[in-house]
């Protein structure tokens, strides 16, 4: 039964009904400076915590809620540990509401060290993880979006279940473990830190993992993600959706130009720039229709009446786009498999790491996110300039390609996209062979250096005229030489882009 509650809270939404209800209810109000006035200015009576405590508060604030008067009412057990709290004068506190101050945000608004400590909360994590810990008397609310779970439950059935308190403390201990390990990595300074802690927040619970036998859920971490993109339309999304919609917005992201990018399974399988979204879709699809069976789109222009009728005939999973028109909507809604998803922050990169497990840990790295503008022409055979925009094309698609990692391209569309393979010369030939004859007069791309002159030789065979490459093989020489006796133009970026 809760009889008195303590409120302290930076976050004031909805505060003020909620400690009108406690009221209505018979329950006992305690506030801090700050909350106690606030209240106070709605028409509820309220005791001040330095009232309690018969201590006033000091440092400037810095110390409030921390007594033993106050700890001492939150952590007694009800079942053996009243008589002590009573012989001591201290009375129980029941609910405690506290969310803390906003430390995240002062350091991602650049603020200086002094201010960043200065909004530390110490007392109001004392306050949570002392109420989560004795759940089963005491009810903690972090989040004013769980006050009406509590109002139901006290209206309903006059207490808050042992369900409902459980609940509350496990996401109480994950909001001051989130808390923490902010502060921790924000003073460590470094990007690698000693300890790296990772606190994700869960998005949604998915149906099973990359494989059915495989449980799984997606968690919201920092910066921009693909799980911040809306779901329009469609049914729920699955880990494979999730992984594929990753790819699709992070290479038509990367494109100024109007870009289409079709993904299977992870993997670029049709990418195309060109004047207009219609025609980089049809370039794109065209690339590779079998592939492009079931696949997963991105697009970064809006999605309109044009492009959704050309989409309508294909079977397709997901789309991505930074807008969908009305008209394009309905035509696509008897789809009901189809998820669409729209993101408003299209084309603002990530700023977390990249995290990978592996069994016992995992490893953090940058994300792959460099790109080139510049390269050097390391053969005689002279670069045609009217292959440079189709070289940075191609090499903007080989960096989300599984390593070994080759893409021919031509006209601003993939022609032949092999990956995969153990050695490099295996992918040339399966891009080559997807190109077919369309492969004369291409370029191509490669994500890593090229260990022989062989796939050059391939290359060669099949009529490209341009490769781009980072170099930096010990047979840089033989590959050069290769090039030349065929008639390739081939430049060095100096900057793999490996993905496994």
């Amino acid at each position: 039964m809760i009889k008195r509650a303590l409120i302290s809270v930076y976050d004031k939404r909805g505060v003020v009904d909620f400690a009108k209800f406690l009221a209505s209810k018979g329950i006992q109000l305690i506030s801090t400076s700050g909350t106690a006035r606030l209240l106070r200015d709605n028409g509820l009576e309220v005791i001040d915590i330095s009232t309690i405590t018969g201590f006033k508060e000091i440092l400037d604030g810095r110390v409030k809620t921390l007594h033993p008067v106050i700890m001492g009412g939150i952590l007694a057990r009800r079942k053996d540990q009243l008589e002590e709290l009573s012989s001591l004068g201290i009375e129980t506190i029941d609910l405690v509401v506290v969310n803390l101050y906003p430390f995240e945000d002062v350091i991602d608004r650049g603020a200086g060290l002094e201010e960043a400590l200065e909004n530390i909360d110490i007392g109001g994590v004392t306050l949570i993880r002392a109420s989560a810990k004795n759940f089963t008397d005491v009810v903690v609310i972090t989040d004013p979006d769980d006050y009406s779970i509590v109002m139901q439950e006290l209206r309903e059935k006059g207490d808050v279940t042992y369900e409902t308190r459980r609940s509350l403390a496990v996401k109480a201990f994950a909001v001051t473990s989130r808390y923490d390990s902010i502060i921790s990595n924000y003073l460590d300074g470094s990007k690698m830190p000693r300890y790296f802690l990772v606190a994700g927040k869960k998005f949604l619970d998915l149906r099973y993992g990359e494989n059915p036998h495989q449980s799984a859920s997606a968690y919201i971490t920092k910066g921009n993600s693909v799980l911040m993109a809306t779901q329009i339309h469609g049914k729920e999304l699955s880990y494979n959706n999730i992984l594929d919609l990753d790819v699709a917005w992070s290479l038509a992201r990367s494109f100024d130009k109007p870009c289409a990018v079709i993904i299977k399974h992870n993997v670029p399988c049709g990418v195309a720039v060109d004047s207009d979204i219609l025609s980089a879709f049809i370039n794109a699809w065209q690339a590779d229709p079998v592939s492009a069976f079931g696949s997963i789109i991105g697009i970064n222009r809006e999605l309109d009446e044009t492009l959704a009728k050309a989409m309508d005939p294909y079977f397709i999973e997901c789309i991505i786009c930074p807008s969908i028109s009305e008209k394009a909507l309905g035509i696509l809604r008897h789809k009901k498999n189809l998820r669409i998803l729209v993101h408003s922050d299209f084309f603002e990169p990530p700023v977390s790491l990249e995290i990978k497990g592996i069994q016992g840990g995992f490893l953090v790295q940058d994300w792959d996110t460099e790109d080139i503008d510049e390269f050097k022409v390391v053969t005689e055979t002279p670069l045609d300039n009217s292959l440079r925009d189709d070289l940075i094309f191609a090499y903007k698609v080989v960096k989300y390609v599984k390593s070994n990692a080759i893409v021919v391209a031509k006209n601003g569309r993939t022609l032949g996209i092999g990956g995969g393979q153990p050695n490099r010369v295996d992918s040339v030939r399966l891009a080559i062979s997807r190109a077919g004859k369309d492969a004369c007069g291409a370029v191509l791309a490669s994500d890593g250096f090229f260990p022989f002159s062989d796939s050059v030789e391939e290359a060669g065979k099949a009529g490209i005229k341009a490769i781009i490459q980072p170099g930096g093989s010990i047979r840089d020489r033989e590959s050069i030489e290769m090039a030349d006796r065929y008639g390739i133009a081939m430049v060095f970026t100096n900057m793999r882009h490996f993905r496994h």
